[in-house]
């Protein structure tokens, strides 16, 4: 049989960082002649080939994994790793690699990582420095293998680095470059490539501020464009020189700025374009490349917004309407450029940026732009305006609440903004969908300021109902005049673009249902807006029904009763009961959200639509059987029609939640047992517990009304609560009852309480306790925490009759007589009773 425990998988960890397995076999240790060493060896169970080979060097790093994985490194940029089917194998062959080591079994890595510059500190102590070949034709091939070889140790690239920058080496370089191409030295050029490589490799700032310059940096893009893994070079330079070109929308005076303008796009090129994408291993190494740039443009940002001049031309002119529209197109594009790079800054200068922007009128600026007839300049406006609502809402929401002061609705900011969210042209409204998230971020109370003086939530939600909802909503309004949806041009029944549109509306409306509680609820209700969205219900798209039934569910979910009783006066559910039934027997979301909307009702037992649902809508619903949903409301409805008739029990169930116990089922069932079987006739003469001369009197005046209660209600009708209760017994254990001693009644055991409430009962409920339990009515006590509500509602409805029917005066004052002649301590009184018989 195959010994399990050394089964592994072999995996290598390729150029991706990813594992390759490659192939399943057994391992083994032993002595390799060839190798020198103690080594690992792992034969293919397939075929006995060797899939491994790996001496056990002494100085490696063996690393332990998840009690079944042994991770190492054979080479620079090698790692292998062993998968063991069973701990007891890994265990086993980390014991053997830990004794090759001399090392401790019970640790998880056999070697401490030393940082290399540690191991060669001592290295080459006296000379610090690196010591480079002549920056000549035929010493390329040399100066390519020292760089590719300083790579791999940190303590070799910082003196490969410094000996590169103390002696000029780049400059020379590029100077060979020219030679080597106008000599079309292929062999050189290619050398010159991985040299140029490996010294971006060495990220070293002050090296990039040589190789960025205006004089260097064409040829140091020319150096990668001779890969030698391409059978023809690039054309870099010609994009650059020819095809790209540099617009100055506003003049620039100051040429520093200029020049870093250009440096930044050219050096992104390189990193987007130029430079080979950098495996896992060399990512790390053009941090300092990625800083570059991202400093570039901080300063750029810094020296335009220093620029007073040449902000205010920007926008004068981008508000001027005698600017052309190819110059107002570059305008805004320069503008969205500049707010882009405002993204690279650090908090407190992108406060300053955006506060700049905002005093020179950005906003004013952008509502002219959002105006105009041009798409492209609109889209472009449109991407400004979302980082700037992005960055302070509030700014935006001061600006649009002050021009509402001095213009009309129609051109207000805010409501530009949704009319181009009605009015978008493309297909899948993705401008649209853009336009409604920054609307819901401005309309989010979360986002509004408190202070001392002022409420920003409530002043701009009644400056946002007062002068934009009805713009919101005039598409919604215009498609549902009629109990169906339109069948204009924009037929939501057919045209699937504009449903989107409604679809994005009722989003944002639902929003505002959850967040805006006030304002939205006098704007439903004034206007009629459920009505008028339940009108979708009847849509042919199955996405906008279901948002229609969303806005509906979001409402009656805040269980508001303005909202139900505006949904029961305008008979509001009659639509949602027909999309239910035209819906018919299909098992689809549409089914399952209008189900789940009547069972969130009866679940939480909102007591008037209940009531409304079965009074107005039960014939259509009572043949729906597959779900309880309907049939619980009607039960929840009967339940609320007794509890009018009789409103003491109302009051019952903050009885039941306030005073329910709980103790042991067990010591509950034994008592009951001992109750049952002990008899009126096993007690002896001498356990009376009435005094013999009240015997007969209280036999008399108990018995007589007993008798006739007994006789007019009979047991079917006991049992039987009011016209529709549940019924509580099963008909075995309804049994004809006989009447007992007054005895049994006047002294039950200690342990007799009320198995519905946690509090003891009076007189007439221990009479028709007693006598039921003496029947064996009452079979198996249990728990009344594991009754569900409704149960325990019936169950003390009807001890609370039965204690109305029992509560004649006769009783109490025998009652009254027992008590005081057992508690006081007269001659002429008998003893207390002694206990039960425990039989």
């Amino acid at each position: 049989m195959t010994d399990t425990r050394r089964r592994v998988k072999v995996y290598t960890l390729n150029e991706d960082r990813q594992w390759d397995d490659r192939g399943t076999g057994h391992v083994s240790s032993a002595y390799v002649e060839r190798l020198k060493g103690t080594s690992l060896l792992v034969r293919a169970e397939s075929d006995g080939s060797l899939l491994l080979e790996s001496k056990i060097n002494p100085n490696t790093a063996y690393q332990k994994q998840q009690d079944t994985l042994i991770v190492w490194s054979e080479a620079e940029n090698y790692d292998l790793a062993l998968s063991f089917q069973e701990k007891a194998g890994c265990d086993e062959i980390w014991e053997k690699i830990c004794q090759v080591q001399g090392k401790d079994p019970s640790v998880d890595i056999t070697q401490e990582v030393v940082d290399e510059s540690e191991e060669e500190r001592f290295d080459d102590m006296s000379s610090p420095g690196l010591e480079l070949p002549p920056c000549e034709l035929n010493r390329l091939e040399d100066l390519a293998e020292l760089v590719a070889s300083s790579l791999p140790s940190p303590l070799r690239r910082e003196k490969l680095a410094l000996a590169v920058e103390n002696e000029g080496y780049i400059r020379k370089l590029l100077e060979l470059f020219r030679v080597c191409e106008d000599l079309e030295n292929h062999e050189g050029l290619h050398h010159l490539y991985e040299i140029i490589k490996g010294i971006f490799l060495l990220n070293r700032t002050a090296l990039f501020e040589v190789m960025f310059s205006e004089e260097c940096i064409m040829d140091v893009i020319g150096c990668l464009e001779f890969d030698p893994a391409l059978p023809q070079p690039r054309r870099h330079r010609e994009f650059l020189t020819k095809t790209a070109r540099f617009k100055e929308v506003i003049p620039i005076s100051d040429p520093e700025l200029r020049q870093k303008i250009h440096q930044t796009y050219r050096v992104q090129y390189i990193q987007d374009m130029v430079l080979p994408t950098p495996s896992v291993f060399e990512e790390n190494m053009l941090s300092t490349l990625h800083s570059f740039i991202f400093f570039n443009k901080v300063e750029i940002v810094g020296m335009l917004q220093d620029d007073e001049k040449f902000l205010t031309d920007l926008f004068a002119q981008l508000t001027d309407e005698a600017t052309e529209d190819d110059k107002r197109h570059e305008l805004v594009n320069f503008l969205k450029e500049f707010c882009a790079f405002s993204q690279t800054l650090q908090p407190q200068n992108r406060d300053a940026f955006f506060k700049t922007l905002s005093n020179m009128g950005i906003l004013p600026a952008l509502e002219v732009i959002l105006g105009m007839d041009d798409v492209q300049v609109r889209g472009a406006a449109t991407d400004i305006f979302s980082y700037l609502v992005e960055y302070n809402p509030s700014m935006v929401r001061e600006f649009v609440m002050q021009e509402s002061q001095q213009n009309d609705d129609d051109i207000l900011l805010i409501n530009l903004i949704i009319e181009h969210m009605i009015c978008d042209t493309d297909p899948e409204l993705g401008g649209a969908v853009q336009l409604m998230g920054l609307l819901r971020t401005l309309v989010d109370p979360e986002n509004m300021l408190a202070t001392a003086n002022k409420t920003e939530k409530t002043e701009f939600l009644s400056f946002f109902y007062k002068h934009c909802m009805h713009v919101l909503s005039a598409p919604l309004l215009a498609n549902t005049t009629e109990e169906k949806p339109s069948k204009g041009q924009s037929s939501t029944s057919n045209d699937f673009q504009t449903s989107q549109l409604l679809a994005l509306i009722l989003e944002l409306l639902t929003f505002c249902v959850e967040h805006h509680t006030y304002h939205i609820k006098n704007y439903i209700i004034n206007k009629d807006i459920l009505r008028r969205v339940l009108v979708l219900t009847a849509s042919q798209h199955a996405f906008l029904a279901l948002c229609a039934l969303r806005f509906m569910r979001r409402i009656i979910g805040l269980k508001d009763e303005f909202y139900n009783r505006y949904i029961m006066r305008n008979f509001l559910f009659e639509p949602v009961v027909k999309a239910f039934l035209s819906n018919g027997s299909r098992y689809n979301l549409m089914n399952s959200a209008i189900i789940e909307m009547f069972e969130y009702v009866r679940v939480e037992d909102v007591k008037s639509l209940t009531a409304h649902i079965v009074e107005n809508y039960w014939k259509a619903l009572e043949d729906v059987d597959y779900v309880q949903t309907f049939k619980g409301l009607k039960l929840r409805y009967e339940q609320q029609r007794e509890r009018q008739d009789n409103p003491k029990l109302d009051s019952m169930r903050s009885i039941l939640r306030n005073h329910r116990f709980r103790r042991d089922a067990r010591t509950l069932e034994d008592e009951e047992e001992m109750w049952f079987n002990t008899d009126e006739d096993d007690l002896e003469d001498g356990e009376a517990v009435v005094p013999p001369s009240d015997k007969m009197k209280s036999e008399e005046d108990l018995m007589d009304p007993i008798s006739k209660f007994m006789e007019r209600k009979k047991c079917m009708s006991v049992f039987h609560l009011g016209r529709s209760g549940p019924q509580l017994f099963s008909e075995s254990t309804r049994r004809s009852a006989t009447y007992i001693g007054v005895r049994s009644f006047l002294a039950p055991p200690p342990i007799m309480m009320s198995p519905f409430v946690g509090v003891p009962m009076d007189l007439g409920a221990l009479l028709v306790q007693a006598s039921l339990r003496r029947q064996r009515v009452f079979r198996g006590r249990t728990d009344p925490l594991a009754l569900s509500d409704d149960s325990l509602y019936e169950r003390n409805r009807f001890c609370i009759y039965l204690r109305h029917l029992f509560n004649g005066q006769d009783i109490i004052n025998q009652w009254r007589k027992y008590r005081r002649c057992n508690r006081c301590s007269c001659p002429g009184c008998p003893p207390p009773p002694p206990p039960p018989s425990t039989t």
